[in-house]
């Protein structure tokens, strides 16, 4: 059954793109899944620098503003599906759209990502609504924190549980926020906690997701750890370091996520 994933913030600068086109291209080409990436940042669509889509023909715009179907809008980069937006369409799309249109083509995937817009609006809402499942992107300060409250209560208000909280770029812990604190205020687990990684800058520079440009990158392992748990497969670690300092806390999360991500899909 085909899991539409949507990777959410309300907030600029994250890293939420890189962490959706990471994602996919993870699932693709390290778990053999089938997947369609698409671009709901309608504002400032940007999964198409990312992906090394330049110059798309079609997108998601041409889409929602009722000019070609979905298939037409495809593009394939790196094993990945994707649906870019455009950079100069101005006006005339139906966001609220989305989710009728991916039901043509939904049932073709194991997975849809889903980028969305990082402000407070109608374009968010539609990611949300397109997805199945909802991950929060986060940096852990205060300001970006307050932020991510928003879009878990815009979730919660439109009848959406998110899945789990993703803290992007951890530089100095000493003066961020914990992962104790970001639970205890956002009331949601944290799946994975990814470390700034100076080599992101390098495979954006390439136009290619870090998950690909180098797997083995403290970002490209952590995105590998989620890919795991969201395919139900046994996440690499080591034993004799859980053993000796037990599990951390985003390794038990993810190993809860995966069981109600796959109760869930049983049960339906």
């Amino acid at each position: 059954m085909t899991k539409a994933i949507g990777i959410v913030s309300i907030k600029g600068g994250v890293g939420k793109t890189t962490i959706a086109s990471s994602l996919a291209v993870d699932l693709v080409n390290h778990y053999g899944k089938k997947v369609l990436l698409v671009d709901a940042n309608y504002s400032a669509p940007n999964v198409g620098l990312h992906m090394d889509i330049v110059t798309p023909v079609k997108t998601i715009h041409d889409v929602l503003s009722g000019k070609a179907r979905m298939l037409s809008a495809i593009h394939t980069r790196y094993g990945v599906d994707v649906i870019p937006g455009s950079y100069f369409f101005s006006k005339g799309i139906q966001s609220m759209k989305l989710k009728d249109r991916l039901a043509s083509v939904k049932d073709n995937y194991d997975f849809v990502v889903i980028d969305s817009s990082p402000a407070l609006n109608e374009e968010t809402l539609s990611a949300m609504l397109a997805s199945d499942h909802l991950f929060v992107v986060t940096t852990p300060d205060y300001p970006t924190l307050s932020c991510s409250l928003r879009a878990a209560r815009l979730a919660s208000q439109r009848g959406k549980s998110i899945d789990g909280i993703i803290i992007n770029k951890i530089r100095n812990p000493e003066y961020e926020v914990t992962l104790d604190e970001i639970e205890d205020v956002l009331e949601l687990p944290v799946v994975a906690k990814i470390p700034d990684d100076e080599g992101v800058l390098k495979s954006l520079f390439m136009r290619m997701p870090p998950s690909i440009y180098n797997r083995k990158s403290p970002f490209g392992k952590e995105i590998n750890k989620l890919s795991a748990a969201l395919t139900n497969q046994t996440e690499k670690m080591s034993w004799l370091k859980s053993f000796l300092f037990g599990f951390k806390r985003e390794e038990v999360n993810r190993q809860v996520l995966k069981q109600g991500f796959y109760r869930s899909a049983f049960s339906s």
